[in-house]
């Protein structure tokens, strides 16, 4: 199958008005904390607060995602004003004495659990960085450059951060550079940074070099720190979602950089490897998690079917489509796009479940929690907008 221009204007109508009358009303303005600041996240169906305990990365990824809708769809203030509420109780509450973030506070800021990795900082400086472009605020365009100067040390410095396993069996993860790749594109898209590029192009060398495997068609999870396939349960449990969002960070490279054939080339394949192990070809969807040689899987979930991957596989196989007009991607994207609209979203309430079994029945009701918030779902309907818009004025 192929889309027409009709079908990519509507998929475009679509998406912007999942976003901005569907999704963003599900959480703003009533999740913007008037007391404390930040954001108040962790709601049921209809959007009830469950509890009040606050994700520190999702104060990081709502106020980017606000700031963000001022940036490139309308300058309202009162998007701007709610982003800035995050950007002050992450300052006021969420770096701990050390100048490392916390992962989990109470609703007044009172700190909880910190976490040996540092996406929590990650998720600051894409916040900061969107909310200084918009707000003009150099100061906190200035944090934003040093706390990306401290995610790459952490990415860089051995033993700088306490590992999570001991030495006996080194390993190392595509989260890692995935992040930062995307984390330094949302730096350069908005306020610049000298160090991107290049800290991009390591981040892409190094997935390419040690995760990606063209010889067994797949994108490893964990390797050891050459590269090689760890064969123990957990070095070979595979995430074909996140291996696709990986794809589709490259893929966004790629066009950044004038369509580069090698990057192109490098995110379908990633693509075509994971979705050829992640589609559930009995039930639809995308498996959570898969063995790399086929042996049973560890986690329980394992089968089930969590949202966000999917928000990935529609971001990643539009992107393939619209870079490479190759049909099996027009293809793909139709598929994810009408089981994860059929199953995820609450036509009733609005936004999406979070987690389904394996046959598309919903697992739990909760909207929010401190890994599931206004993020994934909101970032895929605002880029593909953002993709189609672009699209469609170059094809005209």
């Amino acid at each position: 199958m192929s889309y027409s221009k009709t079908d990519l204007l509507q998929l475009k109508e679509f998406y912007q008005n999942q976003l901005l009358n569907n999704t963003v009303p599900f959480w703003f303005p009533r999740s913007v904390d008037p007391i404390h600041g930040g954001y108040l996240l962790m709601r049921d169906q209809k959007g009830n607060l469950i509890d009040d305990d606050k994700s520190v990365w999702f104060q990081g990824r709502a106020s980017w995602l606000l700031a963000t809708l001022y940036n490139t769809v309308e300058p309202k203030q009162q998007w701007l004003d709610d982003a800035k509420s995050g950007i002050d109780f992450i300052n006021k509450h969420c770096f701990d004495t050390d100048g490392r973030m916390f992962f989990h506070v109470t609703r007044d800021g009172s700190p909880i659990r910190k976490r040996r990795y540092y996406f929590s900082e990650t998720f600051a400086v894409i916040a900061m960085s969107a909310y200084a472009k918009a707000s003009r605020d150099e100061a906190i365009a200035e944090q934003a450059r040093f706390l990306f100067g401290e995610c790459i040390k952490y990415s860089t410095t051995p033993g700088l951060l306490e590992p999570k396993y001991t030495a006996v069996r080194p390993s190392k993860g595509i989260g890692s550079p995935m992040i930062m790749i995307n984390t330094a594109q949302q730096l350069r898209d908005t306020i610049g940074d000298p160090r991107c590029d290049d800290y991009i192009t390591k981040c892409i060398t190094e997935i390419e070099n040690d995760f990606v495997k063209h010889d067994i068609k797949c994108v490893m999870e964990q390797v050891a720190p050459d590269g090689s396939i760890i064969d123990h349960i957990d070095g070979r449990t595979l995430n074909p979602g996140h291996a696709i969002e990986g794809a589709w960070f490259i893929l966004h490279e790629a066009k950044h950089r004038n369509n580069d054939p090698r990057l192109i080339e490098l995110g379908c394949k990633m693509l075509d490897y994971m979705w050829e192990r992640g589609w559930d070809k009995e039930h639809g969807g995308i498996l959570y998690f898969c063995d790399v040689y086929g042996q049973p899987v560890q986690e329980y979930w394992q089968d089930m079917k969590f949202w966000w991957p999917h928000n990935e596989v529609i971001i990643a196989t539009l992107l393939a489509y619209t870079m490479t007009g190759d049909e099996k991607y027009a293809k793909w994207h139709k598929m994810i796009h009408d089981y994860s609209y059929d199953k995820f979203h609450d036509k009733e309430n609005g936004e999406w479940f979070g987690y389904l079994h394996r046959d598309g029945s919903v697992a739990q009701t909760a909207k929010g929690n401190l890994y599931k918030g206004p993020f994934h779902l909101p970032r895929q309907e605002w880029y593909c907008t953002q993709i189609l818009n672009e699209y469609l004025e170059k094809n005209n």
